[in-house]
């Protein structure tokens, strides 16, 4: 079959939310070039796995793309230089979400190319009709997005060629391509199924062959239209891609609920249970992209594009930027903040971390930063739990928030893992809905890291 399906019926999930989307300050502004200027500090641990190492000694002048850091582990990801400069000595550096990371500082040069001559137009080229993704071996495909670097580029930074290597005792029936985007203020994946749809759809593919997959469907909100058209006109032509629409609801990017909703199939429980124990695949439509790249042009990921947002900046955008470039000068590019800026996230508001200070690198999980206002950060203080229910009524793995809070708060961390606290997805929908106004999914994130201390201390 080469026509492209569009499923007539909108895609759901049950209970989730419906927050202010807020995506008005940007989804409208076409992706930018962020040429740095300043240093970067390129993290060794960007990813779910082992860290890298350094590949190249301090002082030493390193071209774009040129691999620095790696280790020899299958869950892991290179690192390459993301642009011409001259590497510093090894430093520590914070990351978003809190932990520190072994960095390599990288340096631009004083005169001459910091990247390729028409590095921007190439990375939103739109001329794919001639790659037949079928053409490529699978393991070849495999071994090219490893040699990448590539992980997920929705936020949860696994490694994308653990994710598509064959496992025989586990076949892949479908892979979903995640254009869903439900983070409020978020736009980044947004501009990019408007700008270069056609090397997704092309990653996707590839995706698909490497793993075994013959069936796609591309899954976009209908709060994007523009995007849905984008990316069906993209895929005509292209055999086994079927498009399907999905309701505007969060957290409908989450990998279980957006298997929920299209495939009506039902995740086992987290931490063990896995898309793939479904016969699924989710893959990001950045990621998408970035397959593409690796496997027709064998160009690493050394850049992806980033939502600067919010009330609390000058200049709300979409910026094609290097990895490693610092926070303070990716801001300072979109005019700085507003004299109302109040609360800087490595992310949307829902699932993004806030950062304590902006001598933070963009790393490759890095989608957006918002910047808040004083009216959007509005804090309310904490008062004592109504037992209303609502966060087991809205929680979209049918958890009990109230209940693991409840036991962290009290230390008990086996009481909590009973009510199965690592299954938590954090999407903070029980604390969006908790009349109370209690950080329940603060809670939950500091009784997993207390648990895992305590299991890691007990072997």
């Amino acid at each position: 079959m080469t026509a492209v399906a569009q499923n007539e019926r909108l895609k759901s999930f049950r209970r989730g939310i419906h927050p202010p989307y807020r995506k008005e300050y940007s989804e409208a502004e076409p992706i930018r070039f962020m040429l740095p200027k300043e240093g970067l500090l390129l993290p060794m641990s960007q990813h779910i796995g082992a860290p890298c190492a350094a590949t190249v000694k301090p002082k030493t002048d390193v071209k774009y793309g040129e691999k620095i850091a790696d280790v020899d582990a299958f869950v892991s990801a290179p690192i390459h230089a993301t642009i011409n400069g001259t590497t510093g000595a090894v430093s520590i550096t914070a990351v978003p979400g809190g932990k520190r990371s072994p960095a390599i500082p990288l340096k631009p040069p004083s005169e001459g190319n910091v990247l390729p001559e028409g590095f921007f137009e190439q990375y939103l080229d739109r001329n794919w009709d001639s790659v037949e993704p079928t053409s490529y071996d699978p393991d070849e495909i495999i071994s090219a997005i490893r040699e990448a670097g590539l992980v997920g580029l929705g936020g949860a930074t696994f490694p994308t060629h653990v994710k598509l290597k064959r496992n025989p005792d586990r076949p892949i029936d479908t892979l979903l391509l995640n254009g869903c985007e439900c983070e409020p203020y978020l736009t980044s994946d947004h501009r990019l199924m408007l700008e270069a749809p056609e090397a997704i759809v092309v990653g996707m593919q590839l995706a698909a062959h490497a793993a075994g997959i013959k069936r796609s469907i591309i899954c976009i909100e209908d709060n994007k239209p523009d995007a849905i058209e984008a990316m069906r006109k993209a895929a005509q032509g292209r055999p086994g891609i079927e498009v399907a629409v999905c309701v505007t609801a969060y957290p409908m990017g989450g990998e279980r609920q957006l298997i929920s909703a299209v495939l009506d199939r039902t995740v086992p429980s987290a931490p063990k249970g896995l898309p793939l124990d479904v016969g699924v695949v989710v893959v990001n439509v950045a990621s998408a992209h970035c397959i593409a790249r690796a496997v027709v042009h064998k160009l690493p990921l050394t850049h992806r594009v980033v939502a600067v947002t919010g009330g609390g900046v000058s200049k709300p955008g979409n910026y094609l930027v290097a990895v490693g470039t610092m926070f303070s000068e990716l801001i300072a590019h979109c005019g700085g903040t507003t004299e109302t800026a109040r609360r800087v996230l490595a992310g949307g508001p829902m699932m993004g971390p806030t950062v304590p200070n902006l001598d933070i690198p963009v790393t490759k999980g890095v989608g957006g930063i918002t910047v808040m206002s004083e009216r959007e950060a509005a804090w309310w203080k904490e008062t004592p739990c109504i037992r209303c229910g609502k966060c087991v009524d809205y929680c979209p793995l049918y958890l009990s928030p109230t209940k693991i809070a409840h036991a962290v708060k009290a230390g008990d961390y086996e009481f909590a893992t009973g009510y199965n606290m690592t299954a938590c997805c954090e999407c903070g929908c029980c604390a969006y809905v908790c009349p109370a106004h209690i950080p329940i999914t603060q809670y939950i994130k500091a009784g997993k890291n207390r648990w895992r201390t305590i299991v890691s201390q007990e072997k």
